[in-house]
């Protein structure tokens, strides 16, 4: 016999699903009446009440002394530290006349040629060195090296690959108060050459602004940390 589908079942689904479609209907519509007896509401004003402007004097402008680009661009070599008294200036072996040049300063790397390249692209703008000996064998050097810095900070990077490659030495090493990022650094061995006596190094890094600082003493004697820490703060004081 064939099989006969039941209408009645048919039916009621069909009358449930138009009562519930009845149903949001009205329920919609008497949304829309409670909502048209309601009183309408106020928007917000679009207009800001009108602020009280300032009264007096602007702030005086910074003095050159307080002004820390005044300074930077200006003399650059009159922010270096000044030598001490009785000790023999030895500039003129790192410079002319406290400057520094592009080529002079690549030629301090062991490559050259490539640190040339690199300063380029790091918008080298200039260097002021100064340099001294006392006694023998103890030696200071000091470099200012100021970048143009209109891309990124060269600056902080140049400071950032000097502590990198300090890292390679077995060295006592120090935060240079007030610099964030600055350390100083004093080799625990000497470096020996044959002919000559054995030399201690200590180094510092830092940097404000657009001017990478980086110091080197060199002594037959062990360099103590108080050496090397006076140098960096002082110098960096006068940034």
């Amino acid at each position: 016999m064939p099989r006969v589908r039941r209408r009645g079942r048919g039916r009621t689904t069909l009358l449930i699903a138009t009562a519930a479609v009845l149903g949001v209907v009205a329920g919609t519509c008497v949304g829309y009446l409670i909502q048209a007896d309601r009183e309408p509401t106020e928007l917000p004003s679009l207009s800001q009440p009108s602020l009280p402007q300032a009264g007096g004097k602007g702030p005086q402008p910074l003095s050159a002394a307080q002004d820390r680009r005044v300074r930077t661009d200006g003399d650059l070599r009159k922010l270096l530290v000044e030598r001490p008294s009785g000790a023999r200036d030895t500039t003129s072996a790192e410079g002319v006349d406290g400057w520094m040049g592009l080529d002079a300063y690549a030629d301090g790397y062991t490559r050259p040629t490539t640190a040339y390249s690199t300063l380029i692209d790091d918008e080298f703008r200039r260097a002021a060195v100064t340099s001294w000996q006392t006694g023998s064998t103890h030696s200071v050097l000091i470099r200012l090296v100021q970048y143009r810095q209109e891309d990124r900070l060269a600056a902080r990077e140049r400071v950032a690959d000097e502590h990198y490659g300090e890292a390679e030495y077995d060295t006592d090493s120090w935060s240079v108060p007030g610099t964030g990022d600055g350390m100083a650094y004093v080799r625990k061995q000497p470096e020996n050459k044959a002919g000559y006596l054995p030399m201690y190094t200590a180094e510092a890094h830092a940097w404000r602004g657009d001017i990478a600082m980086q110091i080197f003493v060199n002594d037959s004697r062990p360099i103590t940390k108080a050496k090397i820490m006076d140098l960096a703060e002082r110098q960096m004081e006068r940034l």
